[in-house]
Order: C-alpha cells, then structure tokens, then sequence
C-alpha cells in the first residue's frame, strides 16, 4: 500500500545579508575611483572590486556578477558604453536623469465653504 500522509513543509532558511553593497553600487564606485578618461574596462572594474570589497576570492563568480551589472547598468542608462558591445569594452557613469516635477494642476471650483447655509 501507498504511503497517502501529508509531508511535512520544511521551512526556508532566512537568506543573510551580503557583506557587500550591490554590484551595481560597487560598479558606480569602482568606475569614480579609477578616474579614467575613456571610461574604465570590465577588467580594471573587476579588479578594484576584488581589491576593495569584501565579494570572496573566486574572481570567476565575480565576474559572472559583474558582467550582468554591466550589461543592466547601459540598459537602465546608469552606466555608459565607451567602447564595445555586451560586457566588454569602456564604460562610463551615466547621465543622471533628474524626476521632472509636475506642475500643481487647478482643481476644480467646489463651491463656498459656508454655502450650504441659507439666511
């Protein structure tokens, strides 16, 4: 015969917080640091980072993390690509884009405060 009892749920670990900032901070970072004129290389990048943050030693993971930051960084325009395509190449800090404010739109005509007395 078939076992039919429910199975218990095993419940998840809570995920620690990293001891890093995110890459795309670190990223930011590590390209004002290097005050390059051209914009800095996904190399010199990666190299500051495993110098100056706490990301582990395996330099390959690293990458991995850093090539997506890159890429995500010129699709959400944080970053700028000097030179090349993908995640290699120069990059830049973007242009920050400052929220346009909306101007105060005129409400509507609601009537006097005390109208709704009649003397």
């Amino acid at each position: 015969m078939a076992d039919t009892s429910p199975k218990k749920k095993v419940a998840a670990k809570p995920k620690k917080p990293a001891a890093h900032p995110k890459y795309s901070e670190m990223v930011g970072k590590a390209i004002a640091a290097l005050k390059e004129r051209g914009g800095s290389s996904r190399q010199a990048i990666l190299k500051y980072i495993m110098a100056n943050f706490n990301v582990g030693k395996d330099a390959k993971t690293v990458n991995v993390h850093l090539k997506l930051s890159l890429r995500a960084g010129v699709k959400n325009k944080s970053l700028k690509q000097s030179k090349g395509t993908g995640a290699s190449g120069s990059f830049k800090i973007g242009e920050v884009v400052k929220p346009k404010k909306k101007p105060a739109a005129n409400s509507p005509f609601k009537g006097y405060p005390n109208s709704s007395k009649r003397i």
